[in-house]
C-alpha cells in the first residue's frame, strides 16, 4: 500500500489499546498528520470487530486481538500428582457443576408430580435416585473446590515449583524467556504484525513497552525484504517502577524482558521526562539521551473540535460557583490515591469532590463511592466520565484546586504526567502528594501545595491552603513562558524534529518550537 499522495512518508503508530481515552497517541497521530505525514494509528479493537475512524487526517484502526495464549501452556494441563481429583482444564467443570444442577431439579419436578399422584410406590421408586443424586453432587462438589483451588495456585505460582520453573526460563532462555513466561505478546505479535508488513511503513511509532516488540519485529521482517524501515520507541513509564498491570507474577518479569530484547532496534527514543530519559540511557545502554516529549495540552485546537460545547464540571456535579470543589481527571487505580479525596471530607465540610475517570463503574469507584455512603459524604462525590481530550482544560478550569494524590511506587517519581499539564493550563491551584518530580515542581513555581502521600492529616492541611489564598497560585500562570512550553505544539515540533531526522529526504513542514523558559 503506497503513501497519501503528496505526504512526506508513512507513519504507522501502534498502541495497546482502544485509543479513546489516551490524549499523548491522540495528539501525537493528529499533529503528525497536520505536518504532512500520513499517520495510520493501530489499536486493540474491545470487542469482536475492528473498528474505523479519523482523527484529523490521521486514520484510526482498531484491529481484532485473538488471545488463546493468553493462558499460559500449564493452564491447559491436568496436575494428576498436585490436584488428582480436579477436572482437567476447560468446560468440563462447568458443565458437570450444571449436570448436577439439572438432575436434582429433575427429580424435584417428578417428586412434585409422584405427590399429586398420590402414588406411595411412584415416591419411594425415586428414593435411591434422589440419594444417588444427592452423593453425585456432593462429589462434584469437592471436585469442582479442588479445581477452583488449582486455578488459584497457578494465577499465583508461588509454590517452589513454580518459582523453580520460572527461574528456570530466566536462566536458559535469558531474555527470550518472554516467550515462555507471556505467550500472549506473542498473539499481539500476530494480530498486528501482518496488518503492518501490508502498510509498509516508512517508519513505526512504537507506544510504550509491549508495542515496542511488535514494532521490531515489523521493521525486522521488512528489512529482511529490503524494506529500510525506521523505529521510534516512545517509552511512557520506567518499566521496572510500575505497579504491574496484573497479578500473574511472571508477567513483570516477561514485559521486562520484552523490553531489553527489542529496545536495541530503536532508531530512535523519545520519553515523558528528562528524569526517565537518563533512567532509561542506563538501563538500555542507549547511545543518545532521549527526546523529551511531555503530554502536554493543545494550546490551539480545530474548528470542529472548538465547535462542540464544552460540559459544565459544576452542573454536573449540582452546585454552584461558590461551593469549593476540587478535581482529579486521569486514570483510577489504589496507586492513584484517590481515596485520600473521599476520606478527608468528613474535615471538609463545604467540600465536593469530583473524579473524572475512564470507567465511572469500575469496582474500585463503585468502592470509593460505598466508602462515601459510609462516611456520609456521597453527596459532595461525583464520578464523571472522560471528556474529549481537547475540552479537558476548559472542562476543568471552573474547579477550586486540582488533586494528585498518587502514592510513592517508583513510577511515580519521575513524571510529570498529563494532569500536571493539563490543571496548569486550567490555571488551577494544585495538591500534590510529595513525589519527586512533581511535588519539587510544584515547591518551585508556587502554584500549589505538597503534602505527604496517604497523610489525610497532611492532606487536609494543604487544601486548606490552597483554599484560603487561591489567588496567591493562581496568579504564577501569569509568568511569562512558563505554560508556553508546556503545549503541546511544542512538543509536536520536537517530535516532528525526530522524525524529519530519520526520514532526511522527507521535506519538512516548518514548525516552531515554543521557547523554554526556566521556573
Amino acid at each position: 500500500m503506497s503513501s497519501r499522495p503528496g505526504s512526506r512518508g508513512r507513519i504507522v503508530m501502534l498502541v495497546d489499546n482502544a485509543v479513546n481515552g489516551d490524549s499523548r497517541v491522540q495528539k501525537e497521530a493528529r499533529s503528525a498528520a497536520d505536518a504532512g505525514w500520513d499517520v495510520i494509528l493501530l489499536g486493540k479493537s474491545p470487542g469482536k470487530s475492528e473498528q474505523h475512524w479519523l482523527i484529523g487526517e490521521a486514520q484510526v484502526r482498531l484491529l481484532k486481538v485473538p488471545s488463546p495464549m493468553q493462558r499460559r501452556r500449564h493452564e491447559y494441563r491436568r496436575a494428576p500428582l498436585r490436584a488428582p481429583l480436579a477436572y482437567r482444564p476447560g468446560p468440563l467443570a462447568a458443565y458437570r457443576k450444571q449436570k448436577m444442577k439439572a438432575w436434582r431439579a429433575d427429580l424435584n419436578i417428578r417428586l412434585i408430580q409422584a405427590n399429586e399422584k398420590g402414588s406411595a410406590l411412584s415416591k419411594a421408586r425415586l428414593v435411591p435416585e434422589r440419594v444417588g443424586a444427592k452423593a453425585a453432587s456432593r462429589w462434584v462438589g469437592v471436585r469442582l473446590r479442588r479445581t477452583h483451588a488449582l486455578e488459584q495456585r497457578r494465577k499465583r505460582m508461588d509454590s517452589p515449583l513454580d518459582r523453580f520453573t520460572t527461574a528456570f526460563w530466566q536462566r536458559a532462555m535469558g531474555e527470550r524467556a518472554w516467550r515462555k513466561l507471556d505467550p500472549y505478546l506473542l498473539d499481539l505479535d500476530l494480530a498486528y504484525g501482518k496488518v503492518i508488513d501490508g502498510l509498509k511503513p516508512d517508519l513505526i511509532h512504537a507506544n510504550d513497552f509491549r508495542m515496542l516488540g511488535i514494532g521490531a519485529r515489523a521493521v525486522v521482517r521488512a528489512r529482511a525484504a529490503k524494506r529500510d524501515v525506521k523505529l521510534v520507541w516512545d517509552a511512557h513509564e520506567f518499566l521496572p517502577g510500575i505497579k504491574p498491570w496484573e497479578s500473574h507474577p511472571r508477567w513483570h518479569i516477561a514485559q521486562c524482558l520484552h523490553e531489553l530484547s527489542y529496545s536495541k532496534y530503536a532508531d530512535a527514543v523519545t520519553t515523558v521526562s528528562a528524569t526517565l530519559a537518563d533512567m532509561l540511557v542506563e538501563r538500555h545502554g542507549l547511545a543518545e539521551t532521549p527526546e523529551v516529549v511531555l503530554n502536554a495540552p493543545d494550546a490551539e485546537i480545530s474548528p470542529e473540535q472548538a465547535a462542540e460545547p464544552v460540559p459544565d464540571l459544576r452542573e454536573l456535579c449540582g452546585i454552584g460557583p461558590d461551593v469549593p470543589l476540587s478535581v482529579y481527571s486521569g486514570s483510577a487505580a489504589p496507586q492513584r490515591g484517590l481515596d485520600i479525596m473521599v476520606e478527608s471530607l468528613p474535615q471538609l465540610p463545604d467540600m465536593h469532590v469530583a473524579f473524572i475517570v475512564l470507567r465511572p463503574k469500575s469496582p474500585y469507584m463503585t468502592g470509593l463511592a460505598q466508602r462515601a455512603e459510609e462516611l456520609g459524604v456521597a453527596d459532595r462525590v461525583h464520578i464523571l466520565p472522560y471528556v474529549p481530550h481537547y475540552q479537558v482544560v476548559p472542562f476543568l478550569a471552573t474547579a477550586d484546586l486540582g488533586a494528585i494524590p498518587i502514592h510513592h511506587w517508583p513510577n511515580h517519581e519521575i513524571a510529570l504526567i498529563t494532569k500536571f499539564f493539563e490543571y496548569s493550563h486550567a490555571r488551577l491551584p494544585f495538591v500534590v502528594s510529595d513525589v519527586k518530580t512533581m511535588g519539587d515542581m510544584v515547591a518551585q513555581t508556587g502554584q500549589g501545595e505538597v503534602f505527604k502521600a496517604e497523610d489525610v492529616a497532611d492532606y487536609v492541611r494543604a487544601v486548606k491552603k490552597v483554599l484560603a489564598d487561591p489567588k496567591k497560585y493562581r496568579k504564577v500562570y501569569d509568568r511569562p513562558g512558563l505554560l508556553d512550553q508546556w503545549t503541546w505544539e511544542a512538543q509536536a515540533a520536537a517530535l516532528d524534529e525526530v522524525y524529519t531526522r530519520l526520514l532526511p529526504g522527507s521535506k519538512r513542514v516548518s514548525v516552531e518550537r515554543a521557547t523554554e523558559v526556566t521556573v
